[in-house]
């Protein structure tokens, strides 16, 4: 919920500044179409930063990273002895 908040906030204050400008005229007629068209880019270009944030953030986990191990090692002897054919290791 907060993250659709700060969306609909981010929203109504470009369009405010949108409409603000073309009130004032401080930018051509000829340009203000162009405004939107940059504001979907930009917004594109902070979800890419976002994620890739998130990825070089991502936390390793070795303890589970064994936990996983040991149930891959379960299942397959679980599949081994119900007689399905689960590869080579």
């Amino acid at each position: 919920m907060k993250h659709i908040v700060k969306i609909l906030s981010l929203l109504a204050a470009i369009s405010a500044f949108w409409i603000g400008l073309l009130q004032a005229a401080i930018i051509p007629r000829s340009h203000t179409w162009l405004l939107p068209i940059y504001f979907v880019v930009s917004l594109g270009c902070y979800g890419l930063l976002m994620v890739g944030v998130g990825l070089m953030q991502f936390p390793t986990c070795p303890q589970e990273a064994v936990l996983l191990q040991k149930d891959i090692t379960e299942a397959k002897e679980f599949f081994k002895h119900k007689g399905v054919d689960v590869g080579s290791d």
